[in-house]
């Protein structure tokens, strides 16, 4: 991997140049930020299992006809996607009060909302992702109206197809952000799904206990991040057979946790 160009590094993972054309490597960190990365920990594995839990929902979703940016797995950290142009504009999806929208709303945490909603953020470290309208990305140019039209399908069939999936493993989807981008061939462009989808951007909560099993964990100091995250992969049954502690790098080498 150090022989790879790095392309761009974000909080939670970084992007180096793909073995063709077109293509990147995205690898997953162990590195923990909340509240805009002023709070900030290393957590030993989660990168491994933030990796193949979004390798498994990408791969259900394509099977659904969501176009993706992923390909396929490469090693425990991971993955190989297409190159695509980011839209600046983060989606979020909520079907149950929480976060955020409880502070600005006065609604209780744990209330169901009377449909999905859809939020807009954009994209910006410094601003603090500041919530948006749909006028403001048609007016300043980070999607066109048709584009637009689209995300907000893509973003409902996604909610409704992942609700279903994670209440049959007894989860439910709180709220969850999506990434999209555009994929360009010779005779079009494409609105496709980035980045992930893993507890880190995903609200999930047991369906008996209401217990957490995301990163509102880290956030709010609860500890015991990893295990509910090895929860969630579990229930998928995708949870890697080496043990979290003791997992294969991303050059192939064995990382020991102290």
């Amino acid at each position: 991997m150090s022989r790879r160009s790095k392309i761009y590094e974000g909080k939670a993972k970084i992007l180096y140049e793909g073995p063709e054309p077109g293509t990147l490597i995205q690898y997953f960190k162990d590195d923990a930020t909340a509240f805009n990365a002023q709070k900030r920990a290393t957590l030993q594995g989660k990168g491994v299992l933030n990796n193949v839990i979004s390798e498994h929902v990408f791969t259900q979703l394509d099977a659904i006809g969501i176009p993706t940016h992923f390909l396929r797995r490469l090693s425990m950290r991971e993955q190989l996607v297409r190159a695509v142009e980011i839209i600046p504009v983060e989606v979020v999806v909520r079907n149950v009060a929480a976060g955020s929208i409880c502070k600005r709303l006065g609604l209780e945490e744990g209330t169901a909302l009377p449909r999905a909603i859809v939020e807009y953020y954009y994209k910006d470290d410094a601003l603090g992702d500041p919530m948006i309208s749909e006028e403001h990305i048609t007016a300043f140019g980070w999607a066109q109206d048709f584009e637009l039209d689209e995300i907000i399908h893509m973003a409902l069939r996604v909610n409704d197809f992942l609700c279903g999936m994670f209440a049959a493993i007894g989860i439910r989807l709180v709220d969850f952000k999506l990434e999209f981008g555009r994929f360009y061939t010779e005779e079009h462009m494409q609105i496709v799904l980035a980045d992930e989808i893993s507890p880190d951007g995903c609200r999930l909560w047991d369906m008996k206990t209401n217990e957490k099993l995301d990163k509102d964990r880290f956030r709010r100091d609860m500890g015991g991040e990893i295990e509910a995250y090895q929860e969630v992969a579990r229930r998928l049954g995708v949870l890697p057979s080496a043990d979290i502690r003791d997992i294969a790098d991303g050059d192939g080498r064995k990382k020991r946790k102290v």
